[in-house]
């Protein structure tokens, strides 16, 4: 029996022609560029914020984050976990313990750490000044502490959320590993490593068009007096260096730094204000005014 080839399609027969337009190509995600240009723009909006909305925010911001704290608490009191295996404690605080922070993003409120970068680029672009970046991050550190103060003082303590002993003893393990047990130096550095992942983490969030985690390492935390010098003062600077100067200012001067153009983000170039703008970015910013439109959500 014979079987005859050429009664078969040949495998190169030429297709109907296309009669409809190809389907456009949707990307996901920002480029480093446009997404560092967007955490810029969100600066200037921050930083020019009334002040009592500031204070709000922030005030929201730290209640967030301590609900997430609350959480790693009682997820780190695990006694046979501890003991066996201390590495998948470590795992579940670190998903569990970012849930305060993606919600921060979220709904947009701000978080001090989070200024040191935003705003820090806004300045570098010359889009607010120097004052009303540092009056951002004392309203924002101020706010975060009244926020966490109110969570634990009211809700946890009075509430009594951790009054039980093996979470009183958590409390008290976490603040002397955190406070009394490292130098001041070991503070400083880890805080540079912390602040340096977390606006890592709030830049992808900008190069992402919907949700994002992230993992924490050494924020500073809450206590009072030694606590302040031994804790607080060393984890906040090593914040500002790690937001401020190596993802801040790295990624302004590869991305911003010597741009003559304005950079345009989904067909829209920059303008504080909201009104359609061809030009430049500002470089004189009025304080005390609010911005009618909001770049994305940031911390």
């Amino acid at each position: 029996m014979s079987i005859n080839f050429h009664s078969y399609p040949s495998a190169t027969m030429e297709l109907p022609p296309r009669t409809q337009a190809p389907l456009p190509v949707v990307h996901n995600a920002y480029s480093p560029k446009e997404a560092i240009e967007i955490s810029s723009r969100a600066g200037a909006h921050k930083a020019t914020m009334r002040i009592d909305k500031i204070i709000v925010s922030s005030f929201m911001a730290g209640c967030l984050l301590s609900f997430g704290g609350a959480c790693y608490t009682v997820i780190n009191t695990s006694t046979w976990y501890n003991e066996n295996a201390p590495g998948l404690v470590r795992m579940f605080g670190a998903l569990i313990f970012p849930f305060g922070l993606v919600v921060i993003v979220m709904t947009g409120a701000d978080l001090c750490t989070g200024s040191f970068m935003y705003t820090t680029l806004s300045t570098l672009h010359r889009r607010t000044s120097i004052l009303l970046m540092l009056r951002h991050w004392l309203l924002t550190f101020f706010g975060n502490l009244a926020g966490a103060l109110f969570v634990t003082g009211i809700i946890v303590y009075h509430g009594g959320v951790l009054s039980a002993s093996p979470y009183r003893e958590e409390v008290l393990k976490i603040a002397t590993t955190k406070a009394v047990t490292p130098q001041w130096h070991e503070i400083f550095v880890k805080a540079i490593g912390a602040n340096w992942l977390v606006c890592l983490a709030c830049f992808l969030a900008c190069c992402a068009r919907e949700f994002f985690s992230k993992i924490m390492l050494h924020h500073p935390d809450i206590s009072i007096g030694y606590y302040i010098w031994k804790s607080m003062i060393p984890a906040a600077l090593g914040n500002i260096v790690g937001g401020s100067v190596f993802v801040a200012a790295v990624y302004w001067y590869l991305y911003l730094n010597g741009e003559s153009s304005a950079i345009v983000v989904d067909g829209a170039s920059f303008d504080l204000y909201g009104h359609e703008s061809e030009g430049s970015s500002m470089t004189n910013v009025p304080q005390g005014q609010d911005s009618k439109r909001d770049d994305g959500k940031m911390v």
